[in-house]
């Protein structure tokens, strides 16, 4: 069996929404200082709340460039409630897998959605339960890789 799936490879070699949104409405950056993985989310949201367009810059393994590429393929359309409920398990399921050493890629990816949403609702004054947005520390985030 192949190290990784052919979607992983995939949204490697041809990742999507790939770039930069200059008047974003959230902008989230997230990154693993073990790794060397970084991860910047752009969120375009209408008035209706629903993210029309949705960028991505990482700088990362193979796996972080493509959890990205999925992670934003997976909220674009999405209301930015339904954006936070993106889970790393659901990234890793869309990709089919992903090998145990790069999980911690998937939960960048989650991070870096809620980071912009959590930009969004500063910048428009959205209360929320800081519960809701607490970042995995890196020891937990390589720990996710060893079980």
């Amino acid at each position: 069996m192949a190290l990784y799936s052919d979607k992983v490879m995939d949204h490697f070699r041809n990742p999507r929404n790939v770039g930069k949104i200059d008047d974003a409405d959230g902008v989230g950056e997230v990154g693993n200082a073990k790794c060397g993985d970084i991860m910047r989310m752009y969120i375009k949201v209408d008035d209706e709340g629903i993210i029309t367009d949705c960028k991505f810059n990482t700088f990362g393994c193979g796996s972080a460039i493509a959890t990205s590429s999925m992670a934003t393929e997976l909220i674009k359309g999405k209301s930015v409630d339904e954006a936070l409920d993106l889970s790393n398990k659901a990234v890793v399921e869309a990709l089919d897998g992903l090998p145990t050493h790069k999980i911690h890629c998937s939960v960048l990816a989650e991070e870096a959605v809620r980071a912009a949403v959590k930009d969004y609702y500063d910048r428009k004054g959205i209360a929320y339960n800081p519960e809701d947005f607490k970042e995995t520390d890196d020891e937990e985030l390589h720990k996710l890789g060893e079980e």
